[in-house]
């Protein structure tokens, strides 16, 4: 399992660090991200002490272990900033919180974040045609998620990552220990959104070139 979006109680989350990654490890995970809300008001506390955290998990858990943010309700018009801050202040992985179905996030911040520098744009919602050209443009992954409320768009995302050729990738959200999942489940998930055998390898395969591609720029 390669997960690039968890959180760990720097933001919501129930667990240090720490024990956030052991417990992955524990599952199978091969790499992770922690990814903890942010907007201007805590990206310059959250990223670099996770930065150093996860030096040391990196190198005590046998698992890439990745630091980076989500940025979280930021007004649209401030994202690109915020974005560029989070990358300056060391976060490997940036993720913006996009226009779930069960959150008021503000309109437009689909269309913001995909204009911004960052990784991927975490569930989406009914993400429209044109974002979705959008992401493919710019090389913005698309996530597909295993959290309840959120992964109610799946479906969609996976007809437009399809319909626009945008690359996906599957991640947990989690925010405590039950959230995490195995292989298995993350397989079963994937199929569950509409996904055949080729497009399931297809969004692994994803997730494994975005690790590869952030740790070769470490």
């Amino acid at each position: 399992m390669i997960d690039l979006h968890t959180h760990s109680l720097f933001s919501d989350g129930e667990l240090i660090p720490a024990e956030l990654v052991r417990r992955a490890v524990v599952q199978g995970y091969q790499a992770m991200a922690i990814t903890d809300h942010g907007d201007m008001s805590n990206i310059d506390f959250i990223v670099p002490r996770m930065v150093q955290a996860c030096r040391v998990l990196s190198g005590a858990n046998g698992i890439r272990v990745i630091p980076g943010i989500e940025l979280t309700h930021v007004p649209p018009r401030h994202i690109a900033e915020l974005a560029k801050e989070a990358r300056r202040l060391g976060a490997r992985i940036v993720v913006v919180h996009g226009e779930t179905l069960v959150e008021p996030v503000v309109p437009g911040t689909n269309t913001a974040a995909l204009k911004a520098d960052i990784d991927i744009l975490a569930h989406p919602g009914l993400i429209s045609e044109d974002d979705a050209r959008l992401a493919k443009k710019n090389g913005i992954f698309l996530e597909i998620t295993t959290r309840k409320g959120h992964s109610l768009t799946n479906g969609h995302v996976v007809k437009m990552g399809r319909k626009f050729k945008v690359p996906l990738v599957l991640d947990t959200d989690s925010h405590g220990p039950a959230d995490l999942v195995d292989d298995a489940m993350a397989e079963a998930i994937i199929r569950g959104a509409g996904m055949d055998e080729k497009e399931k390898e297809a969004v692994l395969e994803n997730a494994r070139m975005l690790v590869d591609r952030i740790w070769a720029g470490k």
